[in-house]
């Protein structure tokens, strides 16, 4: 069974194909190996503080899916915004592209982790 698999057997996959995912159990998906971990908030936002290791890529940019398709596939995306709207219009974009999706729900206001500047 692929941590996927697993992941929305434990808390419901959406409709949309992806899950959503308290800060705690988000910190425990970002630790494992090989995902991929990006921050779709503006340029300013994110250099204001974002989770360790997130890659930015900017939901409301025109290249937002050029972008996105990038990554690799075959490993779980783990996406965040501010308060989980954003990540959430950006995880089921991600869906259609193929990838694997896991969604902070309520954003990095309810991450109690670290920070990087």
């Amino acid at each position: 069974m692929s941590i996927f698999t697993a992941l929305c057997a434990i808390f419901g996959c959406t409709a949309k194909g992806f899950v959503s995912v308290d800060a705690d159990e988000f910190a425990r998906e970002i630790a494992k190996s090989g995902v991929q971990l990006v921050d779709v908030r503006t340029a300013e936002e994110y250099a204001n503080g974002h989770i360790p290791n997130a890659v930015n890529v900017d939901v409301y940019q025109p290249d937002f899916a050029k972008q996105i398709a990038k990554l690799d596939k075959k490993q779980t995306v783990a996406l965040y915004c501010r308060s989980g709207r954003r990540s959430k219009s950006a995880a089921e974009q991600a869906v259609k592209l193929g990838f694997k999706v896991v969604e902070l729900d309520g954003g990095i206001l309810s991450w109690q982790g670290e920070l990087e500047r």
